[in-house]
């Protein structure tokens, strides 16, 4: 029903806009039918107002952040006359290197730029650390097995041994159950 609505609804509206035909309705008296024509688009010419065109253009500037808090620190400085620039800027890369380029552009060269790179820590030379190591000794303790007689079941035994520097232990067997059958 929605769609019947929206089509009937589409057809007045291209009607009424000159895009569909409208043919005149008969009656039994004389009746006056108008038609009426679609509005037409007329282009106008836009005038926009123009800047004055400066043929020679020259202009200096410079800038610069240091901010010790967030460690963000880059600057600028550019210089144009007429077609002729030539600039440096810098700034610190995400590995700790700072980036510095400068730059020139002309009609007859283009634009040129010569890129520098220097980590902000300075390589220190260092002396080489010499470590003297003193013999160890590696005593092991004498060990000992014991096992419980074995008649049908055997529990596991268990070995333990020393700590290497201690001496004198010997190991311990848990004691075994030992089931005899009647």
């Amino acid at each position: 029903m929605a769609f019947k609505f929206v089509f009937a609804l589409a057809f007045v509206a291209a009607a009424s806009a000159g895009y569909a035909p409208i043919h005149p309705v008969y009656h039994a008296a004389p009746a006056t039918v108008a038609v009426h024509a679609a509005p037409v688009a007329v282009a106008q010419k836009v005038v926009v107002k123009s800047e004055e065109y400066d043929p020679h253009p020259q202009y200096k500037f410079s800038y610069g952040v240091d901010d010790k808090l967030t460690g963000d620190s880059k600057s600028q400085v550019e210089e144009r006359d007429g077609d002729v620039v030539h600039g440096e800027y810098s700034l610190i890369d995400a590995d700790g290197y700072k980036r510095t380029v400068q730059y020139t552009s002309d009609p007859v060269n283009g634009f040129n730029a010569v890129v520098n790179r220097e980590p902000l820590v300075k390589a220190v030379a260092v002396a080489p650390v010499v470590k003297t190591v003193a013999p160890v000794a590696h005593y092991a303790a004498p060990v000992a097995h014991y096992a419980a007689p074995v008649a049908h079941y055997a529990a596991p035994v268990a070995h333990y041994a020393a700590p290497a520097p201690v001496a004198h232990y010997t190991s311990y067997a848990a004691p075994s159950v030992v089931k005899y059958h009647h």
